[in-house]
């Protein structure tokens, strides 16, 4: 018995194996783009905009600040620019399959108006005029614009259309990296993540507006008349004690005295002022007790929606042949970078581990470091701004105290003595 057993649990764990690497086997990354040397052999820069003056353009940089200065992505480079670059990918296709995107971002500038997403297309693309009216299947990422938009998207597209999800998502704004990561799985539900940390979850039955709902309010409805919704009723074994009614609500002040002044002749008969009963409880009502019969709040049933029709292929998008950045900013500045496309979550959220949860505390002390610096070059310019407007100031003050001596003892011309002279004689 106990080699029967051991033979079984050497079973167990033979299958376990197997199972998992079966499962890493059939986990597939199609795409995965850190940059590193070489990288312009694989991606397209777009002629999109150039014969306008309005095309910017990428360079190669791990940025101002770093966690690890080797590194590097591509950054957008000239202010009021379009940026428009894409690499081809092997073609994937989602059906039955998970979708994975993600991409780690850093604005390192203060963008003002700008986006700082990154998309997936389908089908054949001229990658040398891709732009903003490429059609494409899936886009995420940052859109900031003042104060007010700091928007993070996720837009997909359902049959040449595209549409945005309905939930509002904020972005990140600050000048550190961040990672976004967008799971679609063959259910149609969702999940996306900044910095490995879930920001929102759902289905896309729901969070977007591409089929009609499954369920809507029966508007017509009406409560039945049998519906009890008094949560709590009088107590009908309640009754009222005796003499209940008798108990006057004030009663004499029985410390109060009649005044000295008080004359029963010219006043009355005195009596004293009346206060508050205190054994005087108002109007007797029955306690309440819980309606047995209590069936709660009414609502407005939801029903099956006649209008809607279920698409099983609800999630799947065109097969994915090319992933894009295409971006317009008012201030260039942003780094992409760790770019990914697989269908293993559990991989993509290893890379921000290995990459982001590494570097993180390395970069924000170099932010900080080069903040110091930045202050104290705006301060010391600040100061020199000070001492040359001081320096103006003196001399403009100082021109005009000669120009007042000047005018006060300027000595008559010639001819003015003469005049003098002729008078004289």
């Amino acid at each position: 018995m106990a080699e029967l057993a051991l033979s079984f649990r050497l079973f167990l764990v033979l299958t376990v194996s197997f199972a998992v690497l079966i499962d890493f086997a059939v986990s597939e990354i199609i795409f995965e783009e850190r940059f590193d040397d070489g990288w312009e052999s694989r991606w397209v820069k777009s002629d999109w905009k150039k014969s306008e003056g309005k095309a910017g353009y990428f360079k190669h940089t791990a940025g101002k600040w770093a966690g690890d200065p080797d590194d590097k992505g591509i950054q957008t480079s000239t202010d009021a620019r379009h940026f428009a670059i894409s690499a081809k990918i092997p073609e994937f296709n989602n059906k039955d399959r998970t979708l994975v995107l993600q991409y780690s971002l850093k604005f390192e500038q203060d963008i003002e108006c700008g986006g700082g997403y990154i998309k997936l297309l389908s089908g054949y693309v001229n990658q040398k005029k891709f732009g903003g009216d490429t059609p494409y299947s899936v886009m995420i990422g940052p859109d900031i614009c003042g104060s007010q938009t700091k928007k993070l998207h996720v837009i997909v597209s359902y049959q040449g259309q595209n549409y945005p999800i309905k939930k509002d998502l904020t972005c990140e704004t600050d000048k550190l990296t961040h990672f976004y990561t967008f799971i679609l799985r063959p259910d149609a539900t969702y999940s996306i993540l900044v910095d490995n940390r879930e920001r929102e979850s759902g289905s896309m039955y729901t969070d977007w507006d591409i089929l009609p709902p499954q369920k809507i309010k029966a508007v017509n409805a009406k409560k039945p008349a049998d519906w009890d919704d008094k949560e709590y009723i009088d107590d009908p074994n309640d009754v009222k004690p005796e003499g209940y009614d008798s108990i006057p609500a004030e009663i004499p002040d029985r410390k109060a005295k009649k005044p000295d002044y008080w004359d029963e002749d010219e006043d009355g008969i005195w009596r004293p002022p009346k206060i508050p009963n205190p054994a005087y409880k108002g109007p007797w009502k029955p306690r309440k007790i819980k309606n047995p019969n209590y069936k709660g709040k009414w609502k407005i049933p939801w029903i099956d929606n006649p209008e809607f029709e279920d698409d099983p292929d609800l999630y799947v998008l065109k097969p994915i042949k090319y992933v894009g950045i295409e971006v317009w900013q008012v201030k260039a500045g942003s780094i992409f970078d760790n770019i990914l496309i697989c269908d293993d979550p559990g991989y993509a959220k290893q890379v921000v581990e290995d990459i982001w949860a590494k570097n993180k505390e390395a970069e924000k002390e170099a932010f900080e470091e080069a903040e110091k610096v930045r202050r104290a070059r705006e301060d010391e310019e600040a100061q020199r701004a000070r001492e040359e407007g001081e320096r103006r100031r003196r001399e403009r003050g100082h021109d005009r105290r000669k120009d007042r001596y000047r005018e006060r003892y300027r000595r008559p011309a010639r001819h003015d003595y003469l005049d003098d002279y002729h008078d004289e004689l």
